[in-house]
């Protein structure tokens, strides 16, 4: 059977019944959905750190997690090493084509930047290797500069220049080894870039110096000819008091400020949209309507804590709305997926837990996927706002649109209009009847898998 005690993940549908575990419900890698196969429009990745690096500790407790490399070996790069074999025959059973990684997951740090980039490069060389034997391809890399204590006060924001210094070393080092194993996207999460104190913050000189970094680091990857898309994943807090790309909206107009725009896109998770007061739809229409959609995390948090609980994605309603606005975007950005930056709760420590927990959430966006092409192909959110806004296809409302109106003419238009006609002018939106009908869309559009 392998390194893990389980057979390769199949598609049995809905034909044995809904407790089926250790098999995908809706997850039909090859079935065409909207023109593209669901594999396609879906791009799973595995995130290395979660699935293979957390042990499943919380604050108040050490982890709990079984895995079957767990004592075997006392050398942390022989450790290292051996998951690489572990990984991808994960990957390969659970029948995902991508997989991400931090560089300090993937390695242990030596006492130099020196020491540790020679043991990445041991490590790169097996994934490598792993890569060319399976097929399964990276979706993006990044470079972990928030995990050691060095890096308290940030990295590319930090008020000590060793510091920044450093971390541009080792994003030097994480864009060659992207590079080296065509990755599709590289992706910039300040962990630590934002502040705890305002009073003791120059918040201008340190937002000037990591978009001096972020330049910095596209002029190098132009230099060693490293293709892939750029993006900044927004956080608004955690483990920072406050972090620079609080939302999407913010991380934009970051990069309209500092002449970026053409050089990144956005990386999105549910759970920091939470955790920004906003929906995880909501964050993903401001990408894609400002033209920034590029990659998505797939996860949520739990609305009762209120912390980055990173849970695979369970929740359908959240799936479909996500799934939708791809549609309309035609993809996951030009080089997206979703990436699984989910752990097992901790009380789900089995290594097959592992599997069913990634089944889970692969099923949850397969069914969103299959409900949101229905409501697609049947018009209903389409038709929904067009009646909403029909105002605007004609008369003033049609000159407003096109710009051809003056706040004179506006007066003119509404000065003798009485209120009564102002206010048969509006119509009741129906949101109940609205969230209704996606209730039946999830319903009946899941109903018709065999």
């Amino acid at each position: 059977m392998g390194l893990w005690d389980v057979d390769k993940i199949e598609y049995v549908g809905r034909q044995k019944g809904p407790q089926e575990g250790l098999a995908f419900h809706y997850y039909d890698a090859d079935r065409v959905v909207a023109g593209k196969k669901m594999k396609d429009w879906l791009r799973f990745g595995v995130a290395w750190w979660h699935t293979f690096d957390q042990e499943l500790v919380d604050p108040f407790g050490t982890g709990t997690a079984h895995r079957p490399w767990y004592g075997k070996y006392s050398n942390p790069l022989d450790e290292a090493l051996a998951k690489v074999d572990y990984a991808f025959e994960f990957f390969t059973k659970l029948g995902v084509e991508y997989f991400c990684f931090h560089d300090r997951d993937i390695a242990p740090e030596g006492d130099t930047l020196r020491e540790t980039n020679a043991n990445l490069d041991k490590v790169v060389d097996k994934i490598e290797e792993n890569m060319k034997a399976t097929g399964v391809k990276l979706l993006w890399n990044t470079s972990s500069l928030f995990t050691n204590p060095r890096f308290v006060s940030g990295a590319a924001t930090s008020p000590f220049a060793d510091i920044y210094a450093y971390a541009g070393g080792q994003l030097k080092k994480s864009l060659e080894i992207g590079k080296r194993l065509g990755a599709e996207n590289y992706v910039f999460w300040g962990g630590r870039e934002g502040y705890e104190n305002l009073w003791n913050t120059e918040m201008k000189r340190e937002t000037d110096h990591i978009a001096k970094f972020f330049h910095m680091c596209a002029d190098y990857a132009k230099e060693i000819g490293f293709e892939a898309q750029f993006l900044i994943e927004p956080k608004p807090k955690e483990p920072t008091l406050h972090q620079y790309d609080f939302d999407a909206a913010t991380a934009i107009e970051f990069l309209r400020n500092h002449d970026l725009t053409d050089v990144f896109k956005l990386n999105l998770e549910g759970n920091h949209a939470n955790l920004a007061g906003h929906t995880y739809q909501h964050e993903i229409r401001v990408a894609r309507e400002s033209g920034f959609l590029g990659s998505l995390d797939a996860n949520q948090g739990d609305k009762l804590i209120g912390w980055d609980m990173d849970e695979f994605p369970t929740d359908l309603y959240e799936t479909v709305a996500v799934m939708w606005e791809v549609l309309q975007a035609g993809s996951i950005g030009p080089h997206g997926g979703l990436n699984f930056d989910a752990k097992p709760r901790r009380t789900s420590f089995y290594e097959e837990d592992l599997f069913r927990s990634h089944i889970a959430g692969m099923d949850a966006y397969a069914a969103g996927l299959l409900v949101a092409d229905k409501m697609n192909q049947d018009g209903f959110i389409q038709n929904l706002q067009a009646e909403r806004y029909s105002s605007y296809d004609s008369g003033i409302g049609k000159d407003i649109d096109e710009g051809n109106v003056t706040l004179a003419d506006l007066e003119a238009y509404s000065l003798d209009k009485p209120q009564s006609e102002l206010i048969a002018a509006t119509k009741s939106d129906h949101l109940e009847s609205v969230k209704a009908t996606i209730n039946n869309y999830i319903i009946d559009a899941l109903a018709e898998v065999e």
